[in-house]
């Protein structure tokens, strides 16, 4: 048997002997069970992205609340209200059309407008920021409708850090 394999076995009975504990259980990542790689709890700042939502759209040139928009803005509340001491910031932003003086102003709007709503429902205003990028930061490119529509729109950004 050449040194090389020698080597190469080496290397894989040191790997298979890791895989088992001091106490005989398996190390295994494909065994263990699924909970043991995070689940989402109800306190984390990714289930507040993925099952709350944190994106707020808005009609064209506008910066009123949609009534659809009222849910996600309330559930947003009830999760900012049980996790109090993290900073947010709301992002507004534009889709490409109009100057970027006029895109700055009305993400601006857009950002206020959610915290306004935010506050409304009891967050502490203390914690909350705005920052306006108006058309600077597309999510979507293309100059069509179903990508402006989605451009239009606030973003609350837990900027805290809150383990998952």
């Amino acid at each position: 048997m050449s040194i090389s394999k020698i080597i190469s076995l080496f290397f894989v009975l040191s790997f298979l002997v890791n895989c088992t504990g001091k106490n005989g259980a398996s190390n295994n990542i494909f065994e263990q069970n699924n909970s043991d790689f995070g689940e989402i709890s109800q306190s984390s700042i990714e289930f507040f992205n993925s099952s709350i939502g944190d994106t707020i759209l808005f009609n064209v040139d506008e910066s009123t609340l949609r009534n659809e928009s009222i849910t996600v803005l309330n559930d947003q509340a009830n999760w900012l209200k049980e996790n109090q001491s993290l900073p947010i910031t709301i992002e507004g932003h534009a889709d490409e059309q109009g100057t970027r003086e006029y895109n700055l102003a009305l993400g601006a709007r857009r950002a206020t407008a959610v915290r306004n709503y935010l506050v409304s429902q009891g967050v502490d205003e203390s914690l909350l920021s705005i920052v306006t990028y108006g058309k600077e930061r597309p999510i979507e490119i293309c100059s069509e409708e179903k990508c402006w529509e989605q451009n239009r729109r606030a973003v609350t950004v837990v900027t805290g850090g809150l383990g998952n």
